[in-house]
Formats: structure tokens, C-alpha cells, sequence
């Protein structure tokens, strides 16, 4: 029996973690269980698939299964792009592919680490104060 590869591989995003699974097979991307060609919005599905895009041929060779939790849609769809692009570079272990994702964007393959900042005590906002007036 051959040993079958196997990567897996976590992106995050804000609030969002994608865990993501690429095994050796036809071209498909699940995404929690639902084909990317239906996953929506447009505009996510579009950013979801940059990565496969941009390794070519690679993309018809393997499958793609992501569960994704937490944040909102935009910081899901980061999450899985990073996590996607991580996993393609893992799995082909190809400098090219790696120097290739860089230059078109980063965020590729580098997590985003800014976070909400916390809310101040006695106040609504983390930043922004409410004026006093003394007279």
C-alpha cells in the first residue's frame, strides 16, 4: 500500500481560522463541505481562488477540503486564501511557487497579525474620548 501525501495546514484572519487539507486528486475545493464554485459572495470566491490561479497547473492535481469558523465573510474568505496558499507551497515544496505567490501579494502566505483594539475602561471606543466640559 502506497503512502498517500497528505498536508494540513491553518490560516487565520481577524476573528476567522480556515484549517485546510490538500491530498493528491482531481481539482476540487470544498468548502465546509460545499463546492467553491457556489460559495458566495462572488467577490470572496474570486480572492478564495486567487492561489490556485497563480500555481497553475498544481491546482488540477489535488484536492482542497477547508473547514472555516468564526469572523465574518470577508476574514473567512483570508483566512482561507492564506491558508490555501500555505498549503499549496507546503505540498509542492516549490521555491518558485513560493516566490511567485509573494510578489503577486503577501498576504499569501504571510498571516495579517493587526487585531481589534480592546475598549478602555469607562469608555464605549477603544480610541476615540468623550469631551469634558468643566463650566
Amino acid at each position: 500500500m502506497s503512502e498517500q501525501k497528505i498536508i494540513h495546514i491553518s490560516g487565520k484572519r481577524k476573528r476567522a481560522i480556515a484549517r485546510v487539507t490538500v491530498r493528491a486528486g482531481n481539482g476540487s475545493v470544498r468548502i465546509n463541505s460545499r463546492m467553491l464554485d457556489s460559495y458566495e459572495p462572488k467577490l470572496a470566491r474570486m480572492k478564495i481562488s486567487e492561489p490556485l490561479i497563480l500555481s497553475g497547473d498544481l491546482a488540477g492535481k489535488i484536492n482542497v477540503d477547508v473547514a472555516v469558523q468564526g469572523g465574518g465573510q470577508v476574514s473567512q474568505a483570508g483566512a482561507i486564501r492564506l491558508g490555501i496558499g500555505r498549503a499549496l507551497v507546503a505540498y509542492s515544496k516549490d521555491d518558485q511557487l513560493k516566490q511567485t505567490l509573494l510578489d503577486y501579494d503577501r498576504t499569501l502566505l504571510v498571516a495579517d497579525v493587526r487585531r481589534k483594539e480592546t475598549r478602555k475602561p469607562n469608555d464605549s471606543k477603544a480610541r476615540a474620548k468623550r469631551q469634558k466640559s468643566y463650566r
